[in-house]
C-alpha cells in the first residue's frame, strides 16, 4: 500500500475553466500632414527609415501626402503610434523641416 492518500474522484462534478476573453488592444494610424517646404526626398527617407517601408512604397505614400494633404504611414498600437510620431517630429526637426505628424484611431466606433 502507498503512502499517499488516493487521489479524489468525483464523477458528479463537472468543472469547467473559462478561457479568458482577449480583446485586441485599439489600433492608431500614424499620418503624416504636407507642407509647402519639406522636400520629398526627405519624406522617402523618414518614411523608410521610420516606417520600414520599400522605396517604391515610401514614393507612393509620399505622392499621396504630396496630393491629398495627407497620408497614413502605418497602423500600430497605441504606444508604437506614439514613439513613431515623436521619432518623425524629432528627426524632422532635426534637419529643419516643418513636417508634421499626427495619429488618428484606426476604428471611430469605440466599444
Amino acid at each position: 500500500m502507498s503512502d499517499y492518500p488516493e487521489p479524489f474522484h468525483n464523477d458528479d462534478v463537472a468543472l469547467e475553466t473559462e478561457k479568458p476573453k482577449l480583446k485586441r488592444p485599439p489600433l492608431y494610424r500614424v499620418v503624416l500632414l504636407n507642407d509647402d517646404y519639406t522636400t520629398m526626398e526627405f519624406v522617402i527617407e523618414v518614411l523608410q527609415g521610420i516606417f520600414h517601408h520599400s522605396e517604391e512604397k515610401a514614393a507612393q505614400i509620399m505622392m499621396h501626402v504630396h496630393q491629398k494633404g495627407a497620408g497614413i504611414c502605418g497602423v500600430f498600437t497605441r504606444e508604437i503610434a506614439e514613439s513613431k510620431m515623436e521619432q518623425v517630429l524629432q528627426y524632422a526637426q532635426q534637419n529643419k523641416h516643418p513636417l508634421q505628424c499626427t495619429m488618428e484611431p484606426e476604428s471611430d466606433d469605440e466599444d
